[in-house]
């Protein structure tokens, strides 16, 4: 399409924008994470003497990080807006979070829209790409506790141990309360075709704007984390540390992120700020409120068959509640992706989320994010960057 000269003033004012932005981005990270790493070290004997308090404080500067992020798309006008159950009077609770996954852009929606829901961020754990391992955030990741885990056959069996082993190591000795997990295992793109011809192949239904979920990650985190809560030896930590600590990992979220029209937002876009301001929808489904959508699985259980007419109602899932055997919970899993495509199917037809039952509408909720807070976390990051670059050059030429 040809650029008109009426519209070269904004498109040149855009690639300014952009640049400033990147700028700016590029130099919040230059000062954010070594500050974020020489603090993680400086604290090193609180860990030793006192590893709770360590690892709280390591987390308050975790929520910050991602609370940059987060600033870098609600400055640029996209911003969140919750359906659903508001998932606060949880916050203090364990829970995994299922979330669909379209776009590089799900991540920093959930580092938004997650800020204002206690220390869940601080506390949160979350299972995402290898790949991510070698981004600029990786060094943070490592050192929080996220799990990176490689995709494919090959590797599958093998990261699942490695999963096991690091929820056992990592999960309650540092405090973690939620979790997050892309169950679809990539991207929609990626993986729409290759599901849409598993689902044909095994009688299940066709989807368009989800794809059935891998069970493996899921199960594992339900084995290490509430089998053993139920035979009363809480994993991953001293029993004695712990007795008064946690009840164990108890809900699990259904949540589902849905773009306007489809029209996905990526890495790029929230640092670049290049399009016009835009609201990502997030809906958490909630226990007993909801309203039956049609064409999703009967009550059956073992999926065998599907109705047009009735299907579950929303909810916050309590874990007891989970069938953690291996067929009966890909068959549950397999129903929370089903009701995640009608969503989506309603949401792109109807520009909102269905209304609970005995309701008209529903309601929605703006997430907002304090301007005063983002001030006070870039300064503290800026001017801690300064205090560190100040402290080494110091001790360099002392020593050189």
């Amino acid at each position: 399409m040809a650029v008109t000269w009426e519209e070269v003033p904004r498109l040149g004012w855009i690639l300014v924008k952009a640049l400033l932005r990147f700028a700016f981005m590029v130099a919040n990270n230059l000062v954010a994470i070594p500050s974020y790493v020489c603090y993680v070290i400086l604290l090193q004997p609180l860990r030793l003497l006192d590893s709770k308090r360590f690892w709280c404080i390591e987390g308050i500067m975790y929520k910050w990080l991602l609370g940059m992020v987060a600033s870098w798309g609600w400055h640029a006008g996209y911003t969140v807006v919750e359906w659903g159950e508001d998932v606060k009077a949880i916050s203090k609770d364990e829970a995994v979070m299922l979330v669909n996954h379209q776009s590089t852009g799900d991540v920093c929606t959930l580092m938004m829209c997650l800020q204002d829901k206690g220390m869940v961020v601080a506390q949160m754990m979350w299972l995402m790409d290898h790949i991510f391992k070698y981004t600029n955030f990786g060094i943070v990741s490592l050192i929080h506790g996220d799990f990176f885990i490689r995709q494919g056959k090959s590797h599958r069996d093998q990261q699942l141990v490695l999963l096991k082993k690091h929820l056992e190591n990592n999960y309650r000795s540092r405090d973690r309360k939620w979790i997050v997990l892309f169950p679809e295992g990539g991207f929609l793109r990626k993986r729409r075709e290759t599901s849409q011809a598993f689902a044909k192949k095994n009688n299940l239904p066709f989807l368009t704007h989800v794809t059935l979920p891998r069970v493996g990650a899921t199960q594992i985190i339900l084995s290490a984390l509430v089998a053993r809560q139920e035979n009363g030896s809480p994993a991953g930590g001293d029993a004695k540390e712990l007795e008064n600590k946690s009840q164990g990992l108890q809900w699990i979220i259904d949540t589902t992120i849905a773009y306007p029209k489809g029209e996905l937002l990526d890495i790029q876009t929230w640092i670049l700020g290049y399009r016009k301001p835009t609201v990502t929808h997030v809906h958490y489904r909630s226990p007993g409120h909801g309203r039956r959508l049609p064409g999703i699985f009967s009550r059956d259980p073992c999926l065998a068959s599907v109705r047009e007419d009735e299907g579950p109602a929303f909810r916050i899932f309590p874990v007891k509640d989970v069938p953690l055997e291996t067929e009966d919970l890909t068959n549950w899993l397999y129903q929370r992706f089903i009701e995640k495509e009608h969503l989506l199917a309603h949401f792109y037809e109807t520009g909102a989320f269905p209304p609970p039952e005995g309701h008209k509408e529903a309601i929605s909720r703006e997430m907002t994010l304090s301007n005063v807070w983002i001030f006070f976390i870039q300064s503290f990051a800026f001017l801690s960057g300064y205090m560190w670059y100040s402290a080494i050059q110091y001790f360099y030429h002392c020593l050189f």
